[in-house]
């Protein structure tokens, strides 16, 4: 008496993988996109041996696999724009609310309009970053001298940008930021 062996179709893969990556190479063109067009089938194909139907032609359902995978990578590629200089990108970009360099412009032209030692204590404790004992020493005066103009310059620069009481100022330039910025709060 014979007994029947049922072959299972995932040891019959490894004997089809050079027929599937030079149907592969036709369709891809190309080494590497074969071989991964190659892996995904046969990833798909063990996942779904389930759905295989025992008797027919396994390689022609790999062969169906295949061509379903590449076809549908393609259709999802066609949809995709490749934008690696970002120049698609930047024209689907909007523009913030506020223009930047308007307010820089006028943060410069209120900056020119303060005296100028209050120009000078704002550069030294705000943009440059000394302390107010380090900005005293550079300008042989008292450290409660550079307070006071730091302050009124923010005050006066406050004023001329027409800020209100605790408004931000919209720009990204720290040092602008910095000038603004007060360790304490500026009674006005």
């Amino acid at each position: 008496m014979k007994t029947s062996t049922t072959i299972d179709p995932r040891d019959q893969l490894v004997d089809h993988l050079p027929a599937l990556r030079a149907f592969a190479l036709s369709l891809t063109r190309e080494g590497a996109g074969a071989d991964d067009l190659v892996q995904d089938t046969i990833v798909k194909a063990w996942t779904n041996m389930d759905k295989f139907q025992a008797g027919t032609n396994l390689r022609a359902w790999l062969f169906t696999i295949l061509r379903n995978t590449f076809y549908s990578a393609r259709r999802k590629t066609k949809r995709e724009v490749s934008d690696s200089d970002g120049i698609h990108a930047a024209r689907q970009a909007t523009r913030p609310d506020h223009d930047g360099r308007l307010a820089l412009k006028d943060f410069r032209a209120a900056f020119q309009q303060l005296p100028d030692e209050q120009r000078e204590a704002l550069i030294l404790v705000g943009a440059s970053g000394f302390s107010y004992e380090e900005a005293a020493d550079m300008t042989g005066v008292a450290i409660g001298t550079v307070k006071s103009r730091a302050n009124r310059g923010r005050r006066k620069l406050a004023e001329l940008l027409h800020m209100e009481n605790g408004e931000d100022l919209d720009m990204t330039d720290q040092a602008t930021l910095a000038v603004m910025a007060s360790s304490h709060t500026i009674a006005r």
